[in-house]
């Protein structure tokens, strides 16, 4: 069975959309939810709503449990480091592979100067059921971008759906957020967020709010910004 995006869709459903665009030379990301069989048909294999952002498609279901897909962005807290690797706990059923040289800018003698108990951002760039995830801290240019050590600020837990609502386009929170007040976040797709700003008071604030946003439709975002305007102007 063909399905759309906005379709709550289940395992084996096919999406036409991914399987045109790329038959079109137009480059497709699946996400999570999603794998291309031997045919080069897009295939459903968990149930959810199927969702697009830009050129990425992924089937939105709700999981305690993170699943490593690739492309994903996440955060990670590093465990312990070998001769080669840092081993770094993504919120999966193992740990994740963090090789030196996968920083911009690293070699063999200029290794990233990174500790256990520090926070990563960082890519997912293999992710297969018989190995342990791999992951990276530099885009396909070979660039840091926004990935790296997450200095300072404060992460919490919260659950893979918030992550993947107040990163989906139609969800305004985190720009309403950023004109009452400047701050810094990382949101990794395994039910982890990073954020930062000028004040402890602040930071918690903001993450009270961030956690609130799981159960408020899209259209009152608006009146959850308003009273973190409201109480933020009686911490400061």
């Amino acid at each position: 069975m063909e399905v759309e995006v906005g379709n709550i869709v289940l395992p084996g459903n096919i999406v036409k959309e991914a399987e045109s665009l790329a038959k079109e030379n137009k480059k497709v990301v699946l996400g999570n939810g999603l794998r291309s069989d031997e045919n080069e048909k897009v295939v459903v294999s968990k149930s959810g709503i199927l969702c697009k952002r830009k050129n990425i498609f992924y089937v939105d279901s709700y999981q305690k449990r993170y699943i490593p897909a690739k492309n994903d962005t996440v955060i990670g807290i590093v465990h312990s480091k070998t001769l080669d690797f840092f081993w770094v706990d993504i919120n999966c059923s193992e740990l994740a592979s963090l090789p030196y040289l996968a920083f911009e800018g690293a070699t063999k003698k200029n290794r990233p100067d990174i500790n256990i108990g520090d926070l990563i951002y960082c890519k997912v760039m293999q992710s297969n059921p018989d190995l342990e995830p791999e992951l990276v801290c530099v885009d396909s240019t070979g660039k840091k971008g926004n990935l790296g050590e997450l200095k300072d600020g404060l992460m919490f837990s919260c659950t893979i759906n918030l992550v993947r609502k107040i990163l989906n386009e139609k969800c305004t929170l985190l720009h309403l957020l950023s004109k009452e007040c400047p701050y810094e976040i990382a949101a990794g797709i395994n039910g982890r967020i990073w954020i930062n700003s000028k004040n402890i008071n602040t930071t918690i604030l903001l993450r009270n709010t961030i956690l609130e946003a799981e159960y408020t439709p899209y259209h009152q975002m608006k009146n959850l910004v308003d009273r973190f305007a409201s109480e933020l102007t009686g911490i400061n």
